[in-house]
């Protein structure tokens, strides 16, 4: 008597899971490079260091893709998921960079924090979900997107608005003269413009990396009016491995720590509403134990990004959106584009056009993807019950207040110890926090049922 498989573990020929590698590759490429970037920018790294930081970040991608969908031990889901860098990390990480006592071995070593924490409460992350109903999912996500957009908009403007020079051998502080010029503004509405054009009139594949493509049409006009610098490309090397501890063993700072470990608790909440809608497109039970499997892969994923020099790592929802579009449901695709990331990530010289971008014509794009996250977290939002329970709008109203805090207004806890800096310049952070503690006051600590609307909400949200 034989069994059928799952068409999940279906192994498919080669050629055809090098091209639907591929496919998941483009898809998540815009997204998987753009927290090098961001986090780059806010350290003020050179470009050859962006540079790595990208290489690291592909190599990742896809070393953790190929555990999460082939699975090892108690690691993996073994279903098709692609990992990427999560952005709810961004805003911890780049208030880590604004401040003059932490550097990037402390960045590194909160995610290496966070990650061991996460790997865990990977097993417990079912009792701890009724602490994150939808009320407090969908206002920190659409925290996350806020926060987010203001990279985004300074993108578009082509950098800060102030910038560091060497004068006189001194350096000091001054304004970017190239902030909002005309040709910054045009091109970055031209990336924006290309995206809805694409997304609106273009069916199928390209029409799924039109963030992609916009980024490529952008990149094409900066490069033809002479403003994309490939200086150092010709002396950085064809091949180069990833090498650990690139910039030094890490430093632990326990406000950094705290900060990067709630992150990790929004992830696994995000991932857990992504395995579970992954499991109704393929057809498979997502029970507790494959749960923990997953979860685990973002803490493992998240350790392994902080020792080879990149950050938190989490599922990717575009990449479960095509699963659901080309219908094709077998794990064997991810794990090639595992492959094919790895390799990327070993090619310096791929990683050093990607540094090239101009900002500006990644401010199209990003004005895009961090919306995106922000209307997530409004359509998670959307499933609240807002009339029935008014308490819901005080929890959202106060919570996004608190976290709107260091986007207005920067200065507003400086006078408080230092040690407390990282944590209250965070609005990811402050926001979490008051609205898990807020829904505890008003509406408990959650029941099943609450849970069963959690994963539901988070599911139907992962499809966008």
């Amino acid at each position: 008597m034989t069994t059928s498989s799952h068409p999940v573990d279906e192994i498919l020929p080669i050629p055809k899971l090098a091209a639907l590698g591929i496919q998941h590759v483009l898809v998540m490429y815009a997204g998987a490079i753009a927290v090098p970037l961001i986090v780059g920018g806010a350290l003020n790294l050179p470009k050859s260091d962006i540079a790595f930081l990208i290489s690291a970040d592909l190599f990742c991608c896809g070393l953790i893709t190929i555990i999460q969908s082939l699975g090892i031990w108690n690691f993996g889901i073994r279903m098709p998921v692609m990992m990427g860098v999560t952005f709810a990390a961004v805003g911890p990480m780049v208030a880590m960079a604004g401040n003059p006592s932490l550097t990037i071995l402390h960045i590194y070593g909160a995610v290496i924090a966070s990650g061991i924490f996460c790997i865990f409460a990977a097993s417990y992350m079912c009792k701890l979900m009724r602490y994150f109903p939808p009320v407090v999912t969908g206002t920190v996500i659409t925290i996350i997107g806020i926060s987010l957009m203001g990279v985004g908009i300074n993108w578009a403007a082509g950098g800060q608005p102030v910038i560091h020079a060497m004068v006189d051998g001194a350096m000091v502080t001054m304004p970017n003269p190239d902030y909002g010029s005309p040709l910054n503004l045009t091109v970055a509405a031209i990336v924006l413009a290309s995206i809805l054009l694409i997304t609106k009139y273009v069916k199928g594949f390209i029409a799924n990396i039109s963030v992609l493509m916009g980024m490529i049409i952008g990149f094409v006009i900066a490069l033809s009016l002479g403003k994309v610098s490939f200086d150092g490309l010709g002396s950085t090397d064809w091949f180069a491995m990833i090498t650990p501890f690139h910039y030094g063993w890490p430093k632990f700072d326990i406000g950094s720590i705290i900060s990067m470990c709630l992150v990790m608790i929004v992830t696994m909440i995000e991932s857990t509403g992504m395995f579970i809608a992954l499991g109704d497109i393929i057809d498979k039970k997502v029970d507790d134990k494959t749960l923990g499997r997953g979860l685990r892969v973002d803490g493992l994923g998240t350790l392994i990004g902080g020792i080879f020099n990149t950050f938190p790592y989490t599922s990717f929802s575009q990449n479960v959106g095509l699963v659901g579009v080309t219908g094709i449901r077998s794990r064997y695709v991810c794990v090639a584009a595992g492959l094919i990331l790895v390799a990327f990530g070993l090619f310096p010289k791929m990683a050093h056009v990607a540094a090239s971008i101009p900002q500006f014509v990644l401010g199209g794009a990003g004005i895009v993807m961090f919306g995106i996250v922000a209307a997530t977290g409004i359509k998670i939002l959307g499933k609240v019950d807002f009339n029935g329970n008014r308490h819901n709008v005080f929890i959202v109203a106060v919570s996004i207040g608190a976290g709107m805090i260091p986007t207005v207004a920067p200065s507003f806890f400086n006078q408080l110890p230092d040690f407390l800096s990282t944590i209250f310049h965070s609005g990811i952070l402050l926001a979490t926090t008051t609205a898990v503690v807020l829904n505890l006051y008003f509406n408990g600590r959650g029941t099943e049922e609450d849970i069963s609307a959690f994963a539901m909400a988070a599911a139907q949200s992962s499809e966008h």
